[in-house]
């Protein structure tokens, strides 16, 4: 059983394919699953409507700075 399914998801996964529809499952701190089947979960939650992005990586840095160096 996992911890978390996100069902009903736009799922973006950053490699230039097109947004499809489908279901994310957690365990623990790692994505256990990006597809459309629908394990069982401890808590699911509705995603529809929604964006979702699993394995972005926020390559924010403090060093703006050094945009203008």
């Amino acid at each position: 059983m996992q911890d978390l399914l996100i069902t009903n998801a736009t799922l973006i996964d950053g490699t230039g394919s097109k947004p499809r529809l489908g279901n994310i499952s957690i365990s623990g701190d790692r994505i256990a699953s990006v597809d459309n089947s629908i394990p069982r979960a401890h808590r699911t939650i509705d995603a529809g409507g929604r964006l979702v992005t699993p394995g972005f990586v926020d390559i924010h840095t403090h060093y703006d700075g050094q945009v203008c160096w």
